[in-house]
């Protein structure tokens, strides 16, 4: 066989690039899966988050008090923002109807003695009932609930220590001695989109990647198309040309969705931006090159067009669980979340959210970086014998 020059590799290079490209945007599936779906899921998502925290959670109130003190901590109770009085009923057994029937989330119970006791200088109770199956909402009620308790706790005292003839400002000192400053760093809101969106928008783009590298790559080899890559009077066409070409129309193509979904979608819906651009963008060269090379290297072994759906998109869930964002790390075997980070996911999404959330610096997740830099390594030898593999079934 006639060794090729450079001219002619890089001939073959652009050759395949632009066929590939052509297929892409000539493939209405692959469109759809490849910017369409990117476009729909990525605002869908953002929208459903988009009110960041969840508010006004209806409560039932038993009030076996019914005085001054105890309205008093009701209105008190109402004017959190995530709690809604929305029902102030008389039994408990009224109550748990209300709650079985999903009227409220959560049931608050004030004990017969609340002002006696209060006024006696007794410890008095209030019962809380709360849907722990619905975590959001349970936390919400349970954490308005102490607070308004407290703050009810402070207020007393000082009054009491007002009454012996203490100031104010004394009284609410020594009612108080340690006041708590909290601040949220990277989510100020405590926002369950800040947090849940940036781990979903990169898995979107593997997922949406992965599936339209399949979905072209199974066309081909069911419909026997891989001649197409061949320029007109040849009959041999090597590996790395095509792999090289179709990786960098699938690069091209995976970075104008990165730029849409990190640029626009990010501003339109104000999740947080710490991170430098520059930093960014050599962290996610790696990750989308390692996407690309396991999308070719899976699409070298299908044969028919749906396979990639059917591979791919049922792993979305499974494979944002062992990034470790969904659920946590220390709640999963070791041994699980280190298997996990073969997926090219698990690892720019922990990288990604301490750049761009928290403001870290490509060196900060250089373990991160590393390993999708490994990945893309290994991906791309992957892809290579079965591009290889392919070309000599074709071409010899």
């Amino acid at each position: 066989m006639e060794k090729k020059s450079g001219i002619q590799r890089l001939k073959e290079f652009v050759t395949i690039f632009k066929t590939e490209l052509r297929y892409i945007f000539s493939d209405g599936g692959v469109i759809l899966i490849m910017f369409g779906a990117v476009i729909i899921y990525s605002t869908v998502y953002s929208f459903a988050y988009s009110n960041e925290v969840l508010q006004d959670v209806p409560v039932a109130i038993v009030n076996n008090d019914r005085t001054q003190e105890s309205r008093d901590f009701i209105r008190k109770l109402n004017a959190t923002p995530n709690i809604n009085v929305t029902y102030e009923v008389s039994s408990l057994d009224e109550a748990k109807s209300l709650f079985l029937s999903r009227k409220v989330y959560g049931i608050i119970i004030l004990p017969d003695d609340f002002a006696k006791d209060i006024y006696s200088g007794k410890t008095t109770y209030v019962a809380i009932y709360a849907d722990g199956s619905y975590l959001l909402m349970y936390k919400q009620v349970l954490n308005d609930l102490t607070n308004t308790v407290l703050t009810n706790n402070v207020q007393i005292k000082v009054q009491r220590l007002m009454q012996q003839g203490i100031s104010m400002e004394q009284a609410f000192v020594v009612s108080n001695p340690v006041s708590p400053n909290i601040q949220s760093t990277f989510n100020p809101y405590l926002g369950y989109g800040s947090f849940a969106m940036p781990a979903i928008l990169v898995l979107i783009i593997q997922q949406t990647l992965l599936i339209g590298i399949g979905m072209i790559g199974g066309t081909w080899r069911e419909k026997k198309l891989y001649c197409k890559l061949i320029p007109e009077r040849r009959k041999y066409l090597s590996a790395l040309p095509i792999l090289l070409g179709k990786s960098a129309a699938y690069y091209v193509s995976g970075a104008a969705t990165m730029l849409y979904v990190f640029g626009f979608q990010y501003k339109l819906f104000h999740f947080p931006m710490n991170g430098d651009v520059l930093d960014l963008i050599m962290f996610m060269t790696p990750y989308l090159l390692s996407v690309i090379f396991l999308g070719l290297a899976i699409s070298s072994v299908l044969k028919r067009r749906e396979n990639s759906i059917i591979l791919i998109l049922f792993t979305s869930i499974p494979l944002l669980m062992l990034s470790g964002i969904s659920v946590p790390k220390e709640a999963m075997p070791e041994w699980l979340y280190q298997f996990g980070k073969i997926i090219p996911s698990s690892n720019a999404i922990n990288g990604f959210i301490r750049i761009q959330s928290a403001g870290a610096t490509l060196k900060e997740v250089s373990p991160e970086y590393a390993m999708l830099w490994i990945l893309t390594g290994i991906y791309f030898l992957l892809a290579a014998l079965g591009m290889r593999s392919l070309a000599r079934k074709v071409y010899d």
